[in-house]
Parts: structure tokens; C-alpha cells; sequence
């Protein structure tokens, strides 16, 4: 298999723009988070995992959701939880945005809390929520990790915690066994929606498979 930190060089070339040391540390845990979580089907599995990362977190780029909308941009992504006039009011104010489209679901409370805001989608795998939070912290404890992702959730992002909690959630949707399957469009559904459904329902499929084009030739497989 091609040398992780190689083919992060050349598929997210500007991955360390926001979070410095982002690819050295994911290609330096590689080599432990890797085999031991995907023991089946490794080399594919690694390739389909990092397509969806690369999706979910461009190629390193947004780390931490982008809440800066505009107000027709606000309407057509959260149309259910944004009138005209608050979306107007909210356009650009990324956390008043994250906390009306966040709050009081996912285990978020409702504004004025500020859950949304603070449980916004981040990481490789765009964790999102408190609950998805919570879930992925039961994990790294299960696991023997000492990483308090409840209290600072950026903590999420760190280069040298990066790759363990996404994979960590990978496996919390539900995505490994159609991983170790090869079923890209069933792994998308569980990552972006949580569930099976059509192709049609999945969003970014298209750059999704792309990615895993990629990803699979720069992995030799």
C-alpha cells in the first residue's frame, strides 16, 4: 500500500491550510488506527473511509462546519428551521445559525443554549450533535482513550486525535460492514443520512465515488 503520508500530500494538498500538521498526523497514526479497526479487507476499507473523509471534511479544509450562510443559501439548506425573516437576520452570524438549525435536536438543547454552535459537524467524518458527541466519547472510553471531547470538542480536529475519532465514528454510523462489502453507496447513506436510503437521498454520492476512485488507485488497489 501506498505510504499514507504520500498519497494525503497529493490527494488533500492544502490539508494542513486550517489545521496545521493535520495530514502528518493522521499518516503518523495510520500505521496503528488502521489494521486494528479495519481488520478485514484493511487496504479497502482504508480507501473507502478516507473517500468519505475527503467528502465530509475537503480534503482537510473544514475541519469545523462552515456555518456562514447567506439567507437564500440558509433557506434551501435548513428550508424547515429558517423563515425569509430569520434567515435574513441570521445570514453570516455563523453561530446564531448553527443554534437555530442544531438546537433542540441531535441532544442539543434549544437556544439560548448554545449546543449548536458548540456540537456544529466537525472532524474528519463531520461528527455532528451531542449526541454524536456523547456516542463517539462512550467509544474513545471504551477504547482506554483520555480525551474529553464533551468539554472541548475541537479537540476533535487535533492531528494526533484525528484520525482514531474518525474512524470511531465511522464505525458508530453503521459503516463497516458495507465498507468491508464494498458497498460505497450504502457506507455514504449511513455516514450522511444514518440510515439506508435511495442514492438519490445522499448527499455529494457523486464526489463521494469519485473520491474512492481516487483513493483506491493512490492505495494500489
Amino acid at each position: 500500500m501506498t505510504d499514507m503520508l504520500t498519497a494525503l500530500q497529493k490527494l488533500w494538498p492544502r490539508g494542513d491550510q486550517h489545521v496545521p500538521g493535520l495530514i502528518e498526523g493522521i499518516a503518523a497514526a495510520a500505521p496503528t488506527v488502521f489494521p486494528k479497526y479495519f481488520p478485514t479487507s484493511t487496504e479497502l476499507v482504508t480507501a473507502i473511509f478516507m473517500a468519505q473523509c475527503s467528502e465530509e471534511c475537503a480534503a482537510g479544509l473544514e475541519m469545523s462546519e462552515n456555518m456562514n450562510y447567506t439567507a437564500q443559501r440558509l433557506l434551501q439548506v435548513f428550508p424547515s428551521h429558517f423563515t425569509p425573516s430569520l434567515a435574513a437576520r441570521a445570514a453570516h452570524n455563523p453561530q446564531m445559525i448553527a443554534e437555530i438549525a442544531y438546537g433542540g435536536r441531535m441532544g442539543n438543547k434549544p437556544p439560548p443554549s448554545t449546543d449548536g454552535w458548540i456540537y456544529r459537524g466537525q472532524g474528519l467524518t463531520n461528527c455532528t450533535g451531542h449526541d454524536g458527541f456523547a456516542a463517539l466519547q462512550a467509544w474513545l472510553d471504551k477504547e482506554g482513550i483520555a480525551l474529553d471531547l464533551m468539554s472541548n470538542p475541537q479537540l476533535i480536529c487535533a492531528p494526533e486525535h484525528a484520525l482514531l475519532c474518525g474512524v470511531g465514528d465511522f464505525i458508530l454510523c453503521g459503516c463497516l460492514p458495507y465498507a468491508e462489502k464494498n458497498e460505497v453507496v450504502n457506507v455514504s447513506a449511513m455516514l450522511n443520512v444514518g440510515h439506508i436510503v435511495p442514492a438519490s437521498r445522499i448527499n455529494g454520492l457523486a464526489d463521494r465515488e469519485h473520491w474512492t476512485a481516487l483513493w483506491k488507485r493512490e492505495l494500489g488497489i
